[in-house]
């Protein structure tokens, strides 16, 4: 339910959504009959109001859209009189979530890495010697179980990318069938040219298409020569960034267009 309030109330609620983790979009008027006016859209519920269930309802969907994209534009629209507003739709995505099945070495340098880039981790091994505290003491999360079970517990969403990395088809395959038909944003199974190719067509043959398949990206990370797992978890990690800004990959110096971000230099 749509409520009116104060500027300072809505960036109060933005406030509080913020800090409980909560995507929340920030619809504010920027050129229109009501020039200021700002609508908070969160999950289930808006606060604030444009001026009108009609712009408010408008809104809402930019900000759906933009929260999807994780990126802050204006956009121009009309008012039910068919006059031009601008709507400047600033977005706070939650953080994203890396899922990593394989309590492994490489698994151990991905988690570190991963926090200090916002990331929260969720770690998950069936073998309890290997998915402990004491070994990702930065872990958000250790979720000791099968795949199967464990993904019954995890809520796998468009802000989850997920790192396949144990090596073992009794792992690996299960946890590939159970993400394969999630929203996640990224799928990444490790091993060589070689093992991927046997396994896509273990999966092909069990009744999974050619068009989930060429969801997963294996050999996982990007091809920068990594040998240590720390260097691993750079390749890894350097993929995963790229997905989510919508880039390729390649080196900036081939590069053609903004370098940083939407609309950086």
């Amino acid at each position: 339910m749509t409520a009116v309030m104060t500027t300072a109330d809505v960036y109060g609620r933005l406030r509080a959504a913020l800090a409980e983790g909560q995507p929340a979009a920030a619809v504010t008027v920027v050129r229109g009959p009501a020039v200021g006016a700002k609508l908070l859209v969160l999950p289930g519920e808006t606060v604030g109001s444009l001026g009108g269930d009609e712009l408010d309802a408008t809104a809402v969907t930019l900000a759906e859209e933009s929260l999807l994209a994780e990126r802050s534009e204006t956009r121009t629209v009309s008012a039910p009189d068919g006059t031009p507003v601008d709507l400047f739709v600033e977005v706070h995505p939650a953080p994203p979530t890396l899922l990593i099945f394989g309590a492994v070495h490489v698994a151990q340098a991905l988690c570190r890495l991963a926090k200090l880039l916002g990331f929260r981790v969720i770690v998950t091994d069936a073998r309890a010697a290997l998915a402990t505290p004491e070994r990702f003491p930065d872990a958000d999360r250790i979720v000791r179980a099968w795949p199967d079970d464990a993904l019954r517990e995890i809520e796998v969403t468009r802000g989850t990318y997920v790192a396949i990395l144990t090596h073992d088809p009794k792992f690996d395959e299960p946890a590939l069938l159970g993400t394969l038909d999630s929203p996640a944003r990224y799928i990444g199974a490790v091993g060589s040219r070689g093992t991927n190719r046997d396994r896509r067509a273990r999966l092909e043959a069990s009744g999974v298409t050619p068009e989930k398949l060429a969801r997963v990206r294996g050999p996982i990370g990007l091809n920068i020569g990594a040998e240590t797992p720390e260097e691993m978890a750079v390749s890894i990690l350097a993929e995963i960034v790229a997905v989510r800004h919508g880039r390729p990959g390649g080196p900036l110096t081939d590069a053609e267009g903004p370098i940083r971000g939407a609309d950086g230099a």
